[in-house]
């Protein structure tokens, strides 16, 4: 009969390559070296999804998730290495986090519909970033590492809520007329700098439209990148 692997044997197995005796490769990564791993393993997982609707095969997906998983389980391995944490840690954190965020479900709170789940979502995790000594601002919280394009809105989304209300619909459509117009006058004489200004305001006022409409700019680019492959590849 095939052996089945549990969870805590995928562990024992991820603490054999980080043993002294265990892999070299394994055994030379960090945190550090792994930042790559976890940012490619998190987009292949996203491509699966796709490859799943357009094929109906989840095998792609599993084998993805799996590779998430080994970042997950690597990182905790060498963390409890570290003296850090432990998995278990990770474990027990994110479990009670579940729980204090959704007190519609496990406490006594009353919500009517997702956008207030949402809502209440935003205000504990605010209570939860008080006091943390990384945060060097409510802006900056938000990583640099996400792409620009859902970093975008998220900022903008933040501006709003803490110093400035964000531009009237129409103001913003003046503001992206005005950069569109400034990109079509560019000629061969005009700055590099000058036209990286009009395209970075252009950009930001997608994401200002995307951040009102609660739409995925990444995925919407995403989107149209590959029916413009398939549009090519189909001529």
């Amino acid at each position: 009969m095939e052996k089945k692997y549990s969870f805590e044997d995928f562990v024992k197995i991820i603490e054999r390559l980080r043993a002294k005796d265990g892999c070299p490769w394994d055994r030379e990564q960090t945190h550090d070296s792994l930042r790559p791993c976890m940012m490619e393993e998190a987009a292949e997982f996203v491509s699966s999804v796709r490859i799943y609707h357009k094929s109906g095969s989840a095998e792609n997906m599993r084998e993805e998730l799996g590779d998430i998983l080994l970042q997950v389980v690597m990182h905790s391995v060498i963390a409890e290495e570290e003296g850090l944490f432990t998995l278990d840690d990770v474990v027990e954190e994110v479990s009670e986090k579940m729980i204090r965020r959704h007190p519609h479900i496990f406490g006594t709170a009353q919500v009517d519909s997702s956008e207030q789940v949402l809502q209440n979502w935003d205000e504990i995790k605010k209570k939860e970033k008080e006091g943390k000594s990384w945060i060097e601002s409510p802006l900056w919280e938000i990583p640099k590492e996400l792409p620009s394009l859902t970093r975008g809105p998220k900022v903008l989304k933040k501006i709003d809520k803490l110093y400035e209300k964000a531009p009237e619909r129409e103001e913003n459509a003046e503001k992206l007329r005005q950069a569109v117009n400034g990109l079509a006058a560019c000629g061969e004489e005009t700055e590099k700098a000058q036209i990286e200004k009009l395209l970075g305001d252009a950009l930001l006022g997608l994401c200002e439209i995307a951040r009102r409409e609660k739409i995925s700019a990444e995925q919407v680019l995403m989107d149209r990148i590959d029916e413009l492959i398939e549009e090519k590849e189909g001529k």
